[in-house]
């Protein structure tokens, strides 16, 4: 008998503590979007990937030609400068490959300067969420963009506004 009414009575504790909890949602694409800044980082980053792939293109496209120039002449050549000639585009190959690497690599400058220029953006959202969810008094705050599946939000609870005002941005 004891365990039954202790069973009803943690039940019930646990059901009204769970209602009584306050959830919430922003979407930090759409935040992001309305920031000003964030928007010139996107495009300083989207002109240096694109300087950057230019760079790395220009390299492969060298090699090819000489990989074609070496084929032309290859069956003129002495072993020795054919083989002087297949190490240089090997090695201009390794040389345009490490730069590939070097620039958008897992830890490439193009992850580095991406990180450089929108972390301190994602550290202030994350500042405006902090302050207004302790405000609003809600447990927990959902991020609609960030791949947490929601079948159903309520316009209501949609923080995102309340997040740029608080960091400064008009909507």
């Amino acid at each position: 008998m004891k365990k039954v009414l202790l069973s009803t009575l943690l039940i019930g504790l646990f059901s009204f503590t769970t209602f009584a909890q306050r959830f919430a949602y922003i979407d930090t694409d759409y935040i992001m979007e309305n920031i000003p800044e964030y928007k010139a980082a996107q495009r300083q980053i989207e002109e240096l990937s694109v300087q950057w792939q230019k760079e790395v293109e220009e390299k492969f496209s060298a090699i090819d030609k000489m990989y074609k120039d070496y084929q032309a002449e290859a069956v003129l050549l002495p072993d020795d400068v054919k083989r002087q000639r297949e190490n240089q585009i090997i090695e201009a190959e390794r040389v345009a490959k490490a730069l590939q690497m070097q620039r958008f690599g897992r830890e490439g400058d193009l992850f580095k300067k991406r990180e450089e220029l929108i972390k301190p953006i994602q550290d202030k959202i994350y500042e405006a969420v902090q302050e207004v969810a302790t405000k609003g008094n809600y447990a927990i705050i959902f991020d609609k963009s960030s791949g947490a599946t929601m079948i159903f939000t309520d316009v209501r609870f949609d923080l995102s506004d309340e997040v740029l005002q608080k960091m400064g941005y008009r909507k």
